[in-house]
């Protein structure tokens, strides 16, 4: 491609609502432009990044076995029903109506939509199993999208589903698309880990995440440093030490005039944190409940939700008016003694252990001390925190480390969930009518892309690596109106391409400055300059992200981009 016919918009100043290196510099180079908030278009170049991702994880689901079909992603209201989902999905869910006000949804994701071809189509064991994908885009209404495409409302996606006729059978489809998970994710060059998942709205199985590791992810990592135990955080099991040793001492009310957070509290008791119990007020459902932590923990929302089996933005915290109605006080003094509301409430088993701890005192610049687990009326809860750097792994007991991530992939065992709410039924070995075992498989295409460059860019732009670049190699003309120059530029031009070798020839007359420039922002792997020396046949060859820049006669110009290709693992 001449790039002087190339639509590459890019820009040289940063724009304002782009927070993170992948959305800057996507948008800086020309591949993606905003049409509203989470909605984006792709441009040339950063089309061809989107192919090349879609061809990688195309070839490993093909090759485990995978079959593409492409579906509607205008999904009618009733098969939602079937499945329960319709209500519990939520707000960001796209619902719409036809002009006979029937209702759909812009899919968000496809079980019920496969659940229901296979339960018209596949009637026997003989046809299972059966795995089946497509590549299409996904919709979700997203209450505050950001970070480019890496949280928008607008996203493509690939999703396998997976049937079989037993438990068993479903285990060794998770495992194949495990394995050809980690062979995508390895041929585009991330680092990557898989940690243990929460299905949430999915299903009640297990699930793993694909995750890329990045300090800007929005996924926090725990995993263990001794064995291969990880886990996001909503998923960790959390496990520490208390020291619950002493006497009961006798219960006071504390004076705290105006000291409301635990910091404060920390100040004033001159204690830690971990002496002090949290009295979180939160509506489910319409139900309002107390829910006790130790002072120097966090909430973990998503194993509340799933302790009353209810989906997420069921979930919300009260707001002032609702704690001042609870406890007579103020925010920053509930406690669960005394409430002045019959409420339910939990406590995290931890609490259990803890000793002559601080409560609010549900009175206004007041707290409790020296309170223990008799004072207090609670249901007990195993775990209900998030996780922590150096907590205890549930797997080996050493300590955990957290770091953050970028959920690129997911894999879930949906059991016969579906196939339940759908009645999708099939004759077994015995001629009785049985439910398929179905697995569901996610790869986010647009999340890839923009993970890809999180990890490799530096402050010039960004760094493909060659098996997703736009184009292998760039040939940069310092002076395109020098004949000689240009010439050289245009005989490696075709001789790259005819070798096939994807080439830009950056055939601009434009300052070189201005070219360069460019070139290290659009992030072209295998770099070659035409220069002065273009008369006696030599130019510079050189591979983005490194600082080697050599001059070789053109004739080896071909040599050197198959020792390009070897580093990085890939055949010409």
């Amino acid at each position: 491609m001449k790039m002087s016919r190339l639509y590459m918009p890019t820009l040289r100043e940063v724009p304002a609502d782009a927070e993170i290196p992948s959305h800057k510099l996507l948008l800086r180079a020309g591949m993606i432009r905003k049409l509203v908030s989470g909605v984006y278009s792709y441009l040339p170049l950063g089309f061809r990044v989107i192919e090349k991702i879609e061809k990688i994880v195309r070839e490993e689901m093909d090759r485990a076995g995978s079959q593409e079909v492409l579906m509607s992603a205008i999904q009618p209201r009733e098969l939602w029903e079937e499945s329960g989902r319709w209500a519990d999905f939520g707000p960001e869910m796209f619902r719409l109506k036809d002009r006979n006000e029937r209702e759909f949804c812009l899919g968000p994701t496809h079980e019920e939509i496969f659940t229901d071809l296979i339960r018209n189509e596949l009637k026997s064991y003989k046809q299972l199993p059966l795995n089946i994908y497509q590549i299409q885009t996904k919709y979700r209404d997203e209450k505050r999208p950001r970070f480019g495409v890496m949280r928008s409302r607008e996203f493509i996606m690939k999703d396998a589903y997976s049937f079989d006729k037993d438990v068993n059978g479903m285990n060794e489809s998770y495992m194949d698309m495990w394995r050809a998970y980690e062979k995508a994710f390895t041929r585009c060059n991330l680092n990557f880990r898989v940690v243990e998942g929460d299905s949430g709205a999915m299903g009640d199985g297990d699930s793993h995440e694909f995750t890329a590791m990045s300090s800007v992810g929005e996924s926090e990592i725990a995993y263990c440093k001794d064995c291969d135990y990880a886990a996001t955080d909503e998923k960790a099991k959390v496990i520490y030490s208390i020291d619950n040793k002493g006497e009961n001492l006798e219960i006071e009310e504390v004076h705290t005039p105006g000291i409301k957070t635990i910091e404060n509290l920390v100040e004033f008791f001159g204690i830690d944190a971990s002496n002090f119990v949290k009295t979180l007020l939160v509506r489910i459902s319409d139900e309002v409940i107390a829910v006790l932590i130790p002072g120097d923990r966090e909430l973990n929302h998503t194993k509340l939700v799933n302790y009353f089996k209810v989906p997420e933005h069921e979930l919300e915290m009260l707001d002032e008016e609702g704690v001042r109605n609870v406890t007579g006080a103020e925010v920053g003094f509930a406690g669960p003694i005394d409430l002045k509301q019959d409420i339910k409430i939990l406590m995290d088993s931890r609490v259990k252990k803890m000793k002559n701890f601080i409560i609010g005192a549900n009175k206004t610049d007041y707290h409790i001390k020296n309170v223990n687990i008799d004072d207090i009326s609670a249901e007990e809860v195993e775990d209900l925190l998030l996780v922590k750097e150096n907590d205890e792994c549930p797997k080996c007991g050493s300590e955990l480390l957290i770091e953050r991530g970028i959920e690129v992939g997911n894999i879930f065992q949906l059991g016969t969930k579906y196939s339940d709410g759908l009645d999708a039924t099939f004759l077994d070995e015995n001629g009785k009518s049985t439910k398929f075992w179905m697995g569901s498989y996610g790869i986010g295409i647009t999340r890839t892309m923009a993970a890809i460059i999180e990890q490799y860019h530096d402050d010039k732009g960004i760094i493909w690596p060659l098996s997703v670049a736009p184009y292998h190699v760039i040939i940069t003309v310092v002076n395109a109106k020098k004949d000689d120059q240009m010439e050289l530029g245009e005989k490696l031009y075709n001789q790259l391409m005819d070798k096939g070798i994807e080439v830009l020839i950056d055939d601009r007359k434009e300052r070189a400055g201005v070219k360069f420039t460019d070139a290290e922002l659009i992030g072209i792997p295998i770099r070659i300059t035409v220069g002065r020396d273009a008369k006696e046949s030599v130019v510079e060859f050189s591979v983005r992200g490194k600082e080697d820049k050599i001059k070789i006669n053109s004739n080896e110009i071909f040599e050197k981009v198959q020792e390009a290709f070897n580093e990085q693992g890939l055949k010409l």
